[in-house]
């Protein structure tokens, strides 16, 4: 009998018994592939990688304990029961009794995902942790037109720009954006909300194009459980501040695409009429009268503002409510208004746009900065500067008013450097992340060090001077060997000259006890030559022998990773060298063109 025989009908052990193939599950659970895809999705079940693939290596597998859980969940017999439903509703059609029909259309099963919600996220922290991809998922959605034949219907569209701009108020509103970022693919934004960093993207206000090799029924099984996901946020997060979820919204508001605005206009009544009482029946009132976020986009915003006030500010969101405080800006018809409105009062500014709806008109006096993105501007008013919008963004980003002067209307903008990335870190500095750390600098009265100098040493002054000393004792000592290395060689030129012209050097020494002094004095010189070149040499051929040699002590796994980090190294050493070449030659173009 061999050693692994297993008779028929015995208990299976190993990976058999723990894992199972997707069609083996939905056998096992007796649904359609579609609704195991849904349950999934829904409980947060995803295939794993077993180390021996049973059934083969083209099959996708799920842990057994994992199914046993789908197994008992209750929206599977809900998913069960509205089948069961369609089936009944299209036997009904089919025999033309519209009498049953119209009866079972009206008692369509239905079902919620709250106890999921629950169940998945117990701590409210852990849901904010997940919020990432909702987050980029409900904006995206936001952006999209209806589609019929993909099932995206306008009901779910408006939801999920309702809920967009309610978070949206809520950060701008709290001052917890910390980061802006415009790309090829859309606008990145980084919040802090009770110290967890939370990053998403929003589309650009243009028209989407809808890829047909997209599967948009996966999309929108996770949009319905983001959407949840999401209204449970917004409500914990509207309740922490004493303002009450879902904000009703004005009419007039909402009809001219002003929603943020609104919202920001509810906080200002409220704060005029409460005086500071956050009664239930004070607030509720406030909120019947505005409630659409301050700029197109923030019905919401206003929500915040008078609660937030009350919480003690750690020092990064002081800064970042104080930045365009006491700033007002106007909005232009041809920028973004959505994003520009968002990131402005998130920072402590004021804006107004062109358009009905708009808080004062372009004439108004106190507007200090006027966001145009346009070639030429025609009509200017002398107190205030026209700018482009990348100003704004790299503001914030750099946490300090910029110079206009690089930002002028019909000006080549200069690069708009990601906040998300570390320029140390990567090994390049651009110039223009030196210019904005020297402005940084400035702005705090600090005194940076030398160009080429660290911190460290900065701030420790003997440290540099015994750096200092060494280095000079180094470049001494290499002036006096290359004075050496010129003296033999201009010597040895002499003696062939006088060699090819036939004639006696006067300084070759005559005696023979002359003669061998001054070979072994040559000896000696170019043995300590060759004693140098033989030490880089073997310093060099050491490190290789020590590297080879960890090599070989490493296991498999880790000799491959260790090789992997070696050509990640490899390749940013050679994007780096890159970026230097790029600046090199963009510095020659442009000497070649000034002269």
């Amino acid at each position: 009998m061999p050693k692994h025989y297993r008779p028929p009908g015995k208990k299976k052990e190993g990976n058999a018994a723990r894992y199972i193939t997707r069609s083996q599950a939905v056998k096992y659970l007796q649904v359609s592939l579609s609704v195991f895809r849904r349950l999934c999705i829904f409980k947060g079940v995803f295939p794993r990688d077993p180390k021996k693939k049973v059934k083969g290596n083209h099959h996708t597998y799920y842990h057994m304990k994992d199914i046993l859980f789908l197994k008992h969940e209750p929206l599977l017999d809900k998913f069960r029961e509205m089948r069961a439903y369609e089936k009944k509703v299209k036997k009904a059609m089919s025999k033309k009794n519209k009498d049953l029909a119209e009866r079972l259309l009206t008692r369509k099963p239905s079902y919620t995902l709250d106890m999921l919600i629950r169940e998945r996220y117990p701590k409210f922290i852990d849901a904010l942790r997940d919020l990432d991809d909702g987050l980029t998922m409900v904006h995206l959605f936001a952006a999209l037109p209806a589609i019929e034949r993909e099932n995206i219907q306008a009901e779910r569209i408006h939801n999920c720009r309702g809920l967009s701009l309610e978070w949206q108020a809520y950060v701008s509103r709290t001052h917890k954006l910390r980061k802006a970022f415009i790309s090829v693919k859309g606008i990145y934004y980084q919040a802090e909300v009770e110290g967890q960093k939370i990053t998403w993207l929003t589309p650009h206000a243009l028209q989407q194009v809808m890829p047909q090799d997209v599967d948009y029924k996966i999309m929108l099984t996770f949009l319905e459980f983001y959407e949840t996901l999401l209204g449970f946020v917004n409500l914990r997060l509207y309740n922490s501040i004493n303002l009450k979820y879902p904000p009703i919204l004005d009419p007039r508001l909402k009809a001219l695409a002003a929603d943020l605005y609104a919202l920001t206009r509810y906080v200002d009544a409220k704060d005029k009429k409460d005086g500071g009482n956050h009664e239930e029946s004070e607030l509720r009132l406030a909120q019947l009268q505005d409630q659409l976020p301050a700029n197109e986009p923030g019905a919401l915003m206003h929500l915040v503002e008078n609660t937030a006030d009350e919480n003690e500010d750690d020092e990064e969101t002081t800064a970042c409510k104080t930045l365009f405080k006491d700033i007002t800006f106007f909005l232009s018809r041809e920028v973004p208004r959505e994003s520009l409105l968002f990131v402005i009062t998130a920072f402590g500014g004021v804006v107004s746009w062109e358009g009905d709806g708009a808080p004062f008109e372009e004439s108004n006096q106190s507007i200090n900065y006027q966001i145009v993105d346009r070639p030429t501007q025609s009509h200017r008013f002398i107190s205030r500067d026209y700018i482009q919008p990348q100003w704004v963004f790299d503001c914030i980003n750099a946490r300090v008013i910029l110079p206009t002067e690089e930002y002028m209307v019909g000006k080549v903008l200069p690069p708009h450097l990601s906040p998300f990335v570390d320029n140390e870190a990567e090994g390049y500095v651009p110039e223009y992340a030196e210019t904005i750390k020297r402005l940084q600098a400035a702005a705090r009265k600090e005194i940076l060090p030398m160009p080429g100098g660290e911190q460290d040493d900065f701030d420790n002054a003997q440290n540099l001077l015994a750096e200092g000393i060494i280095d000079r004792a180094k470049a001494k000592e290499a002036a006096e060997r290359k004075r050496k290395m010129e003296v033999f060689q201009a010597q040895y030129h002499e003696e062939l000259k006088a060699e090819l012209e036939g004639k006696t050097d006067t300084n070759t020494p005559t005696t023979p006890k002359e003669s061998k002094k001054k070979k072994k004095k040559e000896k000696n010189v170019d043995d300590e030559e060759e004693e140098e070149i033989e030490d880089d040499g073997n310093l060099k051929q050491f490190a290789d022998d020590n590297d080879n040699m960890s090599k070989v002590a490493m296991s498999r796994k880790k000799r491959r990773l260790y090789e992997a980090m070696k050509i990640s190294q490899e390749r940013k050493k050679a994007s780096v060298d890159t970026l230097k070449t790029r600046k090199k030659n963009i510095q020659k173009s442009k000497k070649t063109t000034s002269d």
